[in-house]
């Protein structure tokens, strides 16, 4: 439990529904969706569309989204809902102009917005509301605007690299939204009207989709009608990993989901319950085991119907040989391939109902304000998923056409003795699978609530080698790690953000929502 006496947040409880996300106003209309009857998934999914109001430079619907569903009863579902590049893609084409990755603010590093489609897919067979119910509150709230809040008004005054129509909606007067002024977004408000009344095919065809085509192809794309027309998201099963008496079940790839799996693997070799929770010895152990499995993630993880490794890159005897290479006393090689970017851009939203439905979404245009380029007509802005291909010849990875790239983003849930206890997740780009490991040893090792287990400060190597360490460690705890090896530096920005609803053994809901964050969880 916290001390009362300094500042910080509670778990939140309660009995019927919960809802956490990143924006108040989104969990206040999931819970508003729950008390009106809807369940987990028509909550989610209203809460979700509103986040590309309350937080652009995060998400929309020129994005991709991944979701795992515990039904009350049966088996989990995993619902791919992440786009596909243009058929007309070629590594070769784009090796052969000189490039040796995909540049991010460009039209190539556009693939086919998958958000849309996944969120039809999912209030049909798994909602009890239609579209235009779920819709409507977004669309409300793009016509009628929503004040910026701090944390979104911090990150929008980072905004830069934003094509014509995107400066138009995103900035004014030439300058980012402030904190406390309104944002309307009246041509998505338009744009979910349209789906709301005719479904999935309002947005993959017709005048919708006329209108992103041709901005693409207009900035230097390849995509069509028929990409667009041809969008599905796929449903399937999760993969897990036994951790600590738990079953963790994570998003299969194209997701890194697999590497989060496979750093607990490596975790599981650690006494990590018997250290300072916000030590040296801790925060290297999870660096050094991060690197490791990160470097697995750039070589394996791909498109699923290209990635031949999945077995190998979660087996036991893989995390035994890899946790091998750890030492206690140095770090590892700075050159260590392992976070090829940044941390990037998301929002997650994570709904239980009073029938224990359990939805977990994360929903994401990748890098801030996606790739900069929003459709002439309806001000869409895409997504430029296309920058997790990597250009290598051969390489699973490797762009082509009609293929899923590697994504960071992961929804996560945590079972015990075959039910799910826990929907969770972590924003952060690059850090989530790394922040999935944190908030679930934080729990399950040093016996953290899910609040406390959130609000704990974290690290994150980064690529060339920097270990960027939040200002909640001590100022001795960054001096060892400085010791071990590491290049300690301050991050940018608060490392991810994170949501956790917990349903105790007394089937009450306990949830916590990261103060890095605008939002709250909230429930009934």
């Amino acid at each position: 439990m916290r001390d009362l006496q300094l500042p910080g947040r509670s778990p939140v409880f309660a009995m019927n529904g919960m809802c956490a996300t990143s924006h108040p106003l989104a969990a206040k209309v999931a819970v508003q969706m729950l008390e009106a009857g809807g369940n987990a998934v028509d909550a989610a999914i209203a809460g979700a569309a509103l986040l590309e109001i309350c937080e652009p430079m995060m998400t929309g619907i020129g994005g991709d989204c991944f979701a795992l569903i515990a039904p009350p009863e049966g088996d989990v579902i995993a619902v791919n809902g992440s786009g596909r590049a243009p058929a007309g893609l070629s590594a070769e084409a784009l090796r052969g102009e000189g490039l040796s990755s995909i540049p991010a603010n460009h039209a190539v590093a556009v693939t086919i917005p998958g958000a849309i489609d996944a969120f039809c897919r999912m209030a049909k067979e798994w909602g009890t509301r239609s579209i235009a119910d779920l819709f409507a509150p977004a669309i409300h709230y793009a016509e009628a605007g929503v004040p910026v809040s701090q944390r979104t008004g911090a990150d929008w005054a980072q905004v830069s690299d934003l094509g014509n129509k995107a400066r138009d909606i995103f900035l004014k007067d030439g300058a980012a939204y402030r904190i406390g002024e309104v944002f309307r977004r009246p041509g998505i408000a338009e744009v979910m009207r349209r789906v709301a009344l005719d479904g999935r095919e309002a947005f993959y065809e017709g005048e919708i989709a006329e209108d992103m085509v041709a901005t693409l192809r207009a900035m230097g794309g390849i995509h069509t009608m028929e990409d667009f027309a041809a969008t599905a998201c796929d449903i399937g099963t999760p993969v897990s990993t036994h951790y600590s008496g738990h079953d963790v079940l994570e998003h299969r790839p194209n997701g890194q989901g697999a590497t989060a799996l496979l750093l607990l693997n490596i975790l599981s070799h650690f006494d990590i319950g018997d250290l300072d929770p916000y030590g040296v010895e801790r925060a290297h152990i999870e660096a050094e085991a991060t690197k490791l499995a990160y470097d697995a993630r750039n070589r394996f993880v791909a498109d699923p119907d290209h990635m031949a490794r999945l077995e190998h890159m979660i087996a036991p005897e893989t995390a035994e040989k890899l946790a091998g290479l750890i030492r206690k006393d140095r770090a590892l090689p700075i050159d260590l391939p392992g976070a090829e970017n940044a941390h990037k851009d998301t929002v997650y939203i994570t709904v239980v109902d009073r029938n224990r439905m359990k939805v977990s979404l994360i929903y994401s245009i990748f890098h801030s304000f996606g790739s900069g380029i929003a459709s002439d007509k309806f001000g869409i802005l895409f997504q430029n998923r296309g920058c997790g291909f990597t250009l290598e010849e051969g390489h699973a990875n490797e762009a082509g056409p009609g293929k899923r790239p590697m994504h960071t983003i992961i929804p996560g849930m945590l079972a015990s003795g075959g039910k799910v206890v826990m929907p969770f997740g972590v924003m952060g780009g690059q850090y989530q699978a790394n922040g999935h490991a944190r908030l679930l040893t934080n729990m399950l090792d040093f016996g953290m609530d899910p609040q406390e287990a959130i609000d704990g400060p974290r690290s994150f190597p980064e690529a060339g080698g920097a270990l960027t360490v939040e200002r909640g460690y001590a100022d001795d705890v960054r001096q060892g790690l400085a010791d071990l090896g590491h290049e300690v530096r301050f991050p940018d920005t608060p490392i991810g953000g994170a949501q956790a609803i917990r349903v105790n053994a007394e089937n009450v809901l306990e949830a916590g929502s990261d103060p890095r964050k605008d939002g709250c969880a909230l429930g009934y």
